[in-house]
């Protein structure tokens, strides 16, 4: 028998997602009658205590006797209970100056990590996130920041709705204008931004259609990396090499910029790759570009505009390419960002159901098949107060 917790959600601000919701969780113990599953009480989480209850799980203060504790968000240095098995995201993958103490804790605690981000197949790719759920809201967020300043329709915040239904539902009251929107990546996060344009029934159209006209309707691009860089020589590349050696390459969004209102960014921006648009681009009289939903959110980075996160409580902010400085976003000549870093918080009942079918499917079998397929180990960041071989360059970032 494994005994597992659902841990409280700590970090400030709350978030109020879990792993499992209490019906996933009634499906993993049919399905692995050997895991036993404990609650930690907890007041913000999205399913409150006494659902759990009803759903046939013990709900306590105490978890101590638990072995593997699964939570989301990153677990402050004080709740860290030694030599415990620990799930979350740990936000320390990328050397993050902000969480170096929170790793140093977790090895000093002889802590067993094993990080959401890095689930991930043979292959690499990631088996369970929350992105398809941070496309839907920032996408819904970028439609309602077009209502505001064009001040044509006004639809509430995605928090204060129930769920995803009821985002859709409040989208379709309203008129979209005939814009042209260009959205990038190739993940769950852009093709959870394209679910909400299908289903608003905004045109597809493909590269050279888009480029070259302008629509009595609202269109859409959907545009991967070699659409939007181009290889220094001239010569033709390919999605390999520009991942690989993404220094041989220079950015061709320009072509996008001059034709789109809208860029919604869905893509996955790997460090050295070539910037989107300048500063200094984005100055030019041909820039057309109003609207920014900044999914992605890497900050003074590869999207010029996109100077901070944003906020759940405040969304959206402007951007004035003149004077390069922060302004109301409502402003005539600003570029409107929506660069919350967040997204998934605001609709936390779906998405805790898809990450715990998610974690369902790909993880939890791992416990009771040996890991036949490597899924804890490549996740395994710590053991035995050591780093794991994966995440042994981490080690400067520990020490410094």
């Amino acid at each position: 028998m494994i005994k597992f917790a659902l841990i409280k959600e700590r970090k400030t601000p709350p978030d109020r997602r879990v792993v499992f919701s209490p019906s996933k969780l009634k499906e993993a113990v049919q399905k692995f009658p050997e895991a036993e599953f404990k609650v930690e009480s907890s007041d913000i989480r999205i399913f409150s205590d006494q659902q759990y209850r009803e759903a046939g799980f013990e709900v306590s203060e105490d978890i101590s006797d638990c072995d593997i504790l699964l939570g989301v968000k990153e677990v402050p240095i004080p709740a860290l209970i030694p030599n415990k098995k620990y799930f979350f995201f740990s936000h320390t993958i990328k050397k993050q100056p902000y969480n170096r103490d929170l790793l140093r804790e977790i090895l000093n605690k002889n802590i067993e990590l094993c990080d959401h981000e890095v689930i991930i197949n043979e292959k690499g790719a990631r088996l369970i996130g929350f992105g398809r759920y941070a496309g839907l809201v920032g996408t819904y967020n970028i439609f309602r920041a077009i209502g505001l300043k064009e001040n044509t329709f006004s639809i509430p915040k995605a928090e204060s709705l129930p769920d995803l239904n009821a985002m859709l539902a409040e989208l379709d009251k309203n008129k979209i204008p005939p814009f042209k929107f260009v959205l990038t990546g190739s993940g769950k996060v852009a093709y959870g931004a394209k679910e909400i344009l299908d289903h608003l029934q905004i045109k597809e159209v493909g590269v050279e259609e888009y480029l070259g006209q302008d629509f009595e309707e609202p269109v859409y691009c959907h545009i991967d990396v070699l659409d939007y860089n181009k290889r220094k020589d001239g010569s033709a590349g390919t999605i390999e090499e520009f991942f690989q050696h993404s220094e041989k390459y220079e950015s061709d969004f320009w072509r996008f910029a001059v034709a789109s209102d809208v860029f919604i960014a869905g893509h996955f921006y790997g460090q050295g790759a070539p910037k989107f648009y300048t500063k200094e681009e984005a100055k030019l009289p041909d820039f057309r570009i109003k609207y920014v939903a900044d999914i992605s959110c890497d900050i003074a980075g590869p999207i010029a505009s996109t100077i901070r996160p944003s906020t759940i409580a405040e969304p959206l902010y402007g951007y004035d390419p003149e004077s390069e400085a922060e302004v109301d976003f409502r402003e005539k000549n600003s570029i409107c960002v929506m660069a919350v870093d967040n997204l998934p918080c605001e609709l936390p009942k779906d998405a805790s159901e898809g990450f715990g079918a998610m974690f369902l499917q790909n993880v939890l079998p791992a416990f009771f098949n040996g890991d036949k397929n490597g899924i804890l180990e490549r996740a395994r960041m710590t053991k035995n107060g050591k780093l794991t071989k994966r995440f042994e360059y981490l080690q400067d970032y520990v020490q410094s």
